[in-house]
């Protein structure tokens, strides 16, 4: 049974948890705002790029552009988005559990994010590069792991390009999305109201554009136009992946340290209880000791 100096000492180690913990929250609830205003303000933006990527690869005639030619997949990339640091609830867990569903004779992994990177080799996945983001995604991170991902495909290294990261829902929601990276204009009909939903209580997604008919002329050429629109679609949608996760991750932080904090606090009111209890029971002790030596006095 714990004696009344090792159930303060207990309190006290606890209390100072708490108020780290207490921190960690309100540094990641500050985060968090910033996060999700940047992730939430991007999608309307991406969902445009991508209807309008679509329409215009499905109108582009005979011409394909080596970004989006399709090709049996005999060997394919995951790109792999995960946060630096832990204390974010079971966030990065559930994201590299859905590693163990990819075959890794076949498949090339790109970490972004050190815990990735830590992960990756040890389940003895290939590794074949790792890249990092700051706490505010910045476009040139985003661009730098683009242009290794389409360097990797047009190389003929990989034949399919997939993004695996953690989809932002709410504060208290997020959950780990794959979705296809390479070849280009494969999400032509998932963005709109599938990939980027809006957040509780964020209103509506923007309507989809009609769809024109008729036939298409590029001007200077087909080429020149892909050339140039492509690797910014990619580029932004590899952004858009960064603010998600970004998002993510601090929403689970300020969520886990939320819960940190108050289980803290429960546990302290419940040792404080058996600590009165305790003490109150010494007191009663030392009473009845000095009542039976008077009595025995007398």
């Amino acid at each position: 049974m714990p004696n009344i100096r090792h159930l303060r000492r207990r309190i006290k180690s606890i209390k100072d948890t708490a108020q780290i913990t207490r921190a960690m929250q309100m540094v990641a609830a500050s985060k968090m705002h910033r996060a999700q205003q940047m992730a939430l303000a991007g999608r309307p933006y991406a969902d445009l790029m991508a209807s309008f990527v679509g329409i215009v690869t499905a109108h582009a005639g005979d011409f394909v552009h080596p970004l989006m030619q399709h090709r049996p997949v005999h060997r394919r990339g995951v790109i792999v988005v995960s946060s630096d640091k832990g204390l974010c609830g079971p966030l990065n867990s559930n994201l590299l559990r859905e590693l163990a569903a990819f075959d890794p004779d076949t498949t090339l992994f790109v970490a972004v994010g050190r815990k990735a990177a830590q992960h990756i080799p040890r389940m003895r996945r290939q590794l074949v590069a790792e890249f990092s983001y700051s706490d505010t995604p910045q476009f040139a991170e985003a661009r730098a792991i683009s242009k290794f991902a389409r360097d990797m495909f047009l190389n003929g290294e990989v034949d399919h390009v997939d993004v695996l990261f953690t989809r932002f829902i709410s504060t208290l929601k997020q959950r780990p999305e794959l979705v296809p990276f390479l070849p280009a204009g494969e999400l032509k009909g998932a963005w709109l109201g599938q990939l980027w939903p809006p957040a509780t209580g964020t209103g509506t997604q923007p309507a989809r554009p009609d769809e024109p008919s008729g036939e298409f002329m590029f001007e200077p050429s087909a080429a020149a136009v892909f050339e140039a629109l492509l690797p910014h679609y990619l580029n932004f949608f590899m952004y858009q992946v960064l603010l998600e996760a970004k998002a993510s991750e601090h929403s689970a932080r300020m969520v886990a340290m939320k819960n940190a904090t108050d289980n803290a606090n429960q546990l302290i009111a419940e040792m404080t209880l058996e600590y009165n209890k305790l003490r109150q029971a010494s007191i009663t002790n030392e009473l009845l000791d000095i009542c039976s030596a008077q009595m025995a006095m007398e």
